[in-house]
């Protein structure tokens, strides 16, 4: 299982011969280091300590098989037509209303409302006398880990350490992510 850290770089457009046009991201991949192997003997766990990046970033997966300390991953592991999944933090939104954040319709313009057509309605009842936990209300949305499943690659540049994933993935331009083979 390959796993890789990169930046997203942006959204681009990729045309075939055909005349079809695949929208796809553009992620610039580094290649990461394995620093550190975690055992269940020493460490009561397993995993593997990658280091990426100029400051030297760490982060800690589940072991694969045949893992040394020194290994190198880049965007070799990657080949087109494979199928990865990509885990981000998604754009932050702010505080928004209840419509925008959980789609809820909204009240009727006529009959008698009046500056209610974006309120929540009802958020409780008679028993038990209080707001329950997890009712949906206006807050905060978005700035969440989102993970993206079933994203194939489309393009794979080893000498730009580019990565062409087909679709959309989580986050803006310039945010660091996580891509998985499936």
């Amino acid at each position: 299982m390959a796993f890789l850290i990169g930046k997203k770089l942006g959204m681009t457009q990729v045309f075939a011969d055909d005349g079809t046009v695949t929208p796809v991201t553009v992620i610039h991949a580094e290649p990461i280091t394995v620093t550190q192997i975690r055992s269940l003997d020493k460490d009561r766990y397993e995993a593997v300590q990658y280091g990426y990046g100029k400051k030297k970033r760490k982060e800690h997966r589940v072991p694969a098989t045949e893992t040394k300390v020194g290994d190198k991953v880049d965007v070799s592991a990657f080949k087109t037509g494979d199928i990865v999944k990509v885990t981000g933090n998604a754009k932050g939104k702010g505080f928004q209303g209840a419509v925008k954040r959980h789609g809820f319709a909204g009240a009727p313009a006529s009959h008698g409302h009046h500056h209610v057509l974006r309120h929540v309605g009802s958020i409780g009842q008679r028993f038990p006398q209080h707001t329950l936990k997890g009712t949906r209300m206006a807050g905060r949305m978005g700035g969440k880990q989102v993970t993206t499943r079933g994203l194939t690659v489309m393009s794979v540049d080893l000498e730009k350490n580019l990565l062409l994933l087909k679709g959309a993935v989580p986050g803006r331009a310039a945010t660091w992510i996580t891509i998985q083979n499936i």
